[in-house]
């Protein structure tokens, strides 16, 4: 599943992102979503979230339903 729907991610996910600094290669980041950031209902580039870790990034896919 895609991350540009707000309403198909919730805090608990586990998520791969793509970084700020990663956007130009693609590069995916793995882990759970700790709190949304976009606001808005849906997103081209992907909801915006900040994963447990620290990290902020828009959700490339969603990889389980828990």
């Amino acid at each position: 599943m895609n991350g540009q729907n707000r309403k198909d991610i919730r805090p608990g996910l586990e998520v791969d992102i793509i970084l700020k600094k990663d956007q130009r290669t693609g590069k995916r980041t793995r882990g759970i979503v700790k709190e949304l950031l976009t606001n808005s209902s849906y997103h081209p580039h992907g909801i915006k979230v900040r994963l447990q870790d620290g990290q902020v990034g828009r959700v490339q896919e969603i990889l389980s339903s828990q």
